[in-house]
C-alpha cells in the first residue's frame, strides 16, 4: 500500500499565498503521475494541477499563472505553490498519485486525506 500525507493548508486572505506538500510513503515501487485536486462544498472534485514523472505539467485554466506544481522523484513528494489566492480557490485539496506498490505490484490510484484551504475576501 501507498499512503499520501498532505500538509500546508490553512486560512489566508485574498491575494496571499500557501504551499501544499504531499509525501508518499509505504511500499512504493514507483510513482507515475502525481497531482492535486480540489473539491468545494456541493461541487465535484476537479483537477488543479498534475505533473508526470518526467516533469511535464498540466494546470486548470482557473489557476494558470498563479499555481505551480513541482515534485521530487527521489523523495516521492509533490508540492503546490499557490499565489494570488482568490476566495473561489477555497476547497479541500487532495493529493493524488498513480503508483505501484510492493504489496500487489499493480498500478493503483491513491488519494490523500485532504487539506482545507480557505481564502477570505
Amino acid at each position: 500500500q501507498v499512503q499520501l500525507v498532505e500538509s500546508g493548508g490553512g486560512l489566508v486572505q485574498a491575494g496571499g499565498s500557501l504551499r501544499l506538500s504531499c509525501a508518499a510513503s509505504g511500499s512504493v515501487i514507483t510513482i507515475n503521475d502525481m497531482g492535486w485536486y480540489r473539491q468545494a462544498p456541493g461541487q465535484q472534485r476537479e483537477l488543479v494541477a498534475a505533473i508526470t514523472s518526467g516533469g511535464s505539467t498540466t494546470y486548470a485554466d482557473s489557476v494558470k499563472g498563479r499555481f505551480t506544481i513541482a515534485r521530487d522523484n527521489a523523495k516521492n513528494t509533490v508540492d503546490l505553490q499557490m499565489n494570488s489566492l482568490k476566495p473561489e480557490d477555497t476547497a479541500v485539496y487532495y493529493c493524488n498519485a498513480q503508483a505501484k506498490a510492493y504489496s500487489d505490484y499493480r498500478w493503483r490510484n491513491y488519494w490523500g486525506q485532504g487539506t482545507q484551504v480557505t481564502v477570505s475576501s
